[in-house]
């Protein structure tokens, strides 16, 4: 417990080694451990804001084009194969999920996928199991594009706090060194003082890109859910129009 408390953040005796590195070499082993912990965040958090941008712009594109092919499809048989030409398209996969379970609601179940057009009406109880199946695509779809996001939030809101506990402490074992020496002069207590500002520091360049890039993601994520529910209603529409009103 006497290394923690030990002045060796500040060379009391000597010059104010203003160097950054130097100055996180030089912190006391709590402050380092804190500032390996904010090292940690920051770099997970710079690895999910890298592959969620890899995977959210896929998205946004594969949603684009499956939605051009599906807007030229004169049938819904024929949309069947251009939406796995998309495995990254949310829209796509709603796509999917709402066709098949419109097949297994026909009323000719030995009938090919690619006969769906031509099979007869479909109960209206049918038209809420496809609703339903829907809407948990979206919903499944939803939750793929958030994951991980939480880390990010987690680092915003935490990271700020970690850091605030580096500089406490640092403070804390630089006021110890300084009651020791007897001298409360501005050259003996300012290294310390920086010096312990670091974790705070630290603890802000982890937070912000967090914070910022969560909530940069969060709205990309709501358009696409927005998409994915218009596609779903329409789908529904056509289902309506064309099936059951046969």
């Amino acid at each position: 417990m006497g290394t923690l408390f030990a002045v060796s953040a500040v060379d009391f005796g000597g010059e104010f080694r203003g160097n950054l590195l130097q100055m996180v070499i030089d912190a006391g082993p709590m402050v380092q451990f804190v500032l390996l912990l904010l090292l940690v965040f920051s770099i997970v958090s710079w690895a999910i804001i890298l592959m969620k941008y890899r995977v959210i712009s896929r998205t946004e594109k594969e949603n684009n084009q499956f939605l051009d092919a599906y807007m030229n499809a004169s049938k819904l048989s024929d949309v069947l194969p251009e939406s796995k030409r998309y495995p990254n398209s949310t829209i796509a996969e709603v796509f999917r999920a709402g066709y098949l379970e419109l097949g297994k609601i026909s009323r000719t179940p030995r009938a090919s996928q690619g006969d769906l057009l031509d099979a007869p009406g479909i109960e209206m109880r049918g038209l809420d199991n496809v609703e339903r199946a829907l809407h948990r695509a979206c919903g499944t779809e939803t939750s793929k594009l958030e994951s991980l996001l939480g880390f990010l939030a987690t680092t915003g809101s935490a990271c700020p706090f970690i850091g605030l506990f580096g500089t406490v402490w640092g403070i804390m074992n630089a006021f110890r060194g300084i009651g020791a020496r007897g001298s409360a002069t501005l050259a003996v207590v300012a290294p310390g003082i920086s010096e312990a500002l670091i974790a705070t520091a630290f603890g802000l360049a982890a937070a912000i890109p967090a914070v910022v890039f969560y909530n940069y993601y969060l709205n990309r994520i709501r358009s696409i859910s927005l998409e994915m529910d218009n596609f779903a209603s329409e789908f529904l529409n056509i289902v309506e129009r064309h099936y059951l009103q046969r």
